[in-house]
């Protein structure tokens, strides 16, 4: 069985195209605050649409439109780099980033919506670039193969060879019987509440630009502000809790965000991840607030809201920042990194390792202790009230394992570069689980402009694992992807 190369060809056209014009956009901005960078944009635009058109021409006339799993995984990843490959070119044609591994690490943590930066003044960027730099999160929130899925019925091909292989999270919920409505009905709740945060935003402070690119980083929980300071530019309390709010709202499984839109709460309090996720936000909070408030009581409220925010940011995988956290203490500095290794929910536009795993890999390590007493008993590993098939679980063993396992050896080689080693696993364990700030030289307070050169691109690739989930990034490379039968 070969590759469906004419089918490839075409859905990356199509993404190309799909880029050009979005890219398009960003042009507005750039003419209406008079700055000259609009053109670089512009052709930039018509690079991406004019690439696209001729791939997606080229390969429109094939008669096997029969798309297999096989395909579908180099799809997703081919996608994943030509977009990022194109997508940093209003960077460079513009020149507001001029050096190519710089360029291609934003766009990185732009499209898997990690929140790096390079960027030590973000303030300079012309507005265009900057609403660019937000949007690739936005696209890259809910995942660029389900946007074409969703849009693009007339390829005739199945989707779901592609969405499986590009969703978020252990398993895939349909909100609808074709996977087609599945992926509309999630770009609708995704439109639905970015515009509506944006209303918001915009009603308790915000201009209409801040307002415009804070809700489509929030809620793709992507992380990328418009101020040096982040989201502690803005010093009002209400703007801070309704961050909170979204990004608590869009790392929760959207097919409970569905259930909740239709009134169904019940359905969303069953959820034994949602109730986990929740209790873990709570608890955590509780730990930090008391932990700061016990060394200074003079600002409770302020303390709280701090402490409240750096934990949703982190679990969320977005990567706002109000304080640097880094900056309180040794035990809430350790407390936080070892949070990197968490996520919020599957399903979500969250990254990281995501709750349910951890929750199903502890259940089944608490059924292995008492099958140890209990030899010849007969334990079923539930979850929702729901039998886990061995395979799922053999699925996320293997899936843990791998992330630790690429973790060390992502941090041994940041120190081979010469990186130091706090923030060698800050930068592995920020960018493979799509946070954002670590710790060490690329906390909140600072970015990754430090990193070298071979090191951004590393860390690039680090990205795209995380975001796509290892598997699927690692699948190409074994032997067994390559052998055809």
């Amino acid at each position: 069985m070969k590759f469906n190369l004419k089918v490839i060809g075409n859905i990356i056209g199509i993404l190309l195209l799909i880029n050009g014009l979005l890219m398009l956009t960003a042009v507005p901005f750039g003419i209406y605050h008079g700055e000259g960078s609009w053109k670089g944009i512009l052709v930039a635009s018509l690079v991406n649409s004019v690439i696209g058109f001729i791939l997606y021409y080229n390969t429109k006339d094939n008669e096997n439109k029969e798309l297999k799993r096989r395909d579908g995984y180099l799809i997703v990843i081919l996608s994943w780099i030509a977009m990022s490959l194109f997508g940093m070119l209003p960077y460079i044609f513009t020149d507001q980033i001029s050096n190519v591994p710089d360029a291609f690490f934003e766009t990185v943590s732009g499209y898997t919506t990690t929140g790096a930066s390079i960027l030590n003044d973000i303030e300079i960027l012309d507005h265009g670039i900057l609403y660019w730099r937000s949007l690739t999160q936005w696209i890259g929130g809910m995942g660029i193969i389900v946007l074409a899925v969703a849009i693009l019925p007339f390829l005739g091909i199945g989707g779901m060879q592609l969405f499986v292989a590009e969703a978020p999270g252990v398993s895939v919920d349909k909100l609808q019987p074709r996977i087609k409505e599945t992926a509309m009905r999630l770009w609708q709740i995704y439109i639905s509440f970015t515009v509506v945060l944006f209303f918001i935003l915009w009603a308790e402070g915000m201009n209409s630009f801040e307002a415009v690119n804070h809700a489509m980083t929030t809620f793709a929980t992507g992380g990328f502000s418009t101020k040096n300071a982040s989201i502690g530019y803005f010093e009002s309390p209400l703007i801070q809790y309704t961050i909170i709010l979204f990004m608590f709202i869009s790392a929760t499984n959207f097919t409970l965000t569905y259930f909740a839109i239709k009134l169904d709460f019940k359905k969303v309090f069953q959820n034994e991840e949602f109730r986990i996720y929740s209790s873990f936000i709570i608890f955590l909070t509780a730990i930090v607030f008391i932990t700061l408030y016990l060394i200074d009581s003079s600002y409770a409220e302020e303390t709280f809201r701090s402490a409240l925010f750096s934990v949703v940011s982190i679990i969320t995988t977005t990567g706002f920042t109000t304080v640097d956290f880094t900056g309180w203490t040794e035990f809430i500095t350790i407390l936080f990194f070892i949070l990197m290794f968490f996520g919020a929910s599957a399903g979500s536009t969250s990254g990281g390792i995501k709750i349910v795993r951890h929750v199903v890999l502890l259940k089944n390590s608490y059924i292995e202790l008492k099958k140890q007493l209990h030899q010849q008993g007969v334990f079923i590993l539930r979850f929702n009230n729901s039998k886990v098939p061995q395979s799922v679980v053999t699925n996320i063993l293997a899936f843990m394992m791998l992330y630790v396992v690429i973790f060390s050896i992502g941090s041994v080689i940041m120190t081979l570069m010469g990186v130091d080693f706090i923030t060698a696993i800050g930068s592995v364990a920020a960018t493979l689980g799509n946070i954002g700030p670590g710790i060490g030289d690329v906390g909140p307070a600072s970015n990754f402009s430090s990193i070298p050169d071979a090191g951004k691109y590393f860390l690039s690739l680090l990205m795209l694992i995380g975001r796509l989930e290892l598997l699927t990034f690692l699948l190409i490379l074994t032997p067994a992807f390559w052998k055809f039968n």
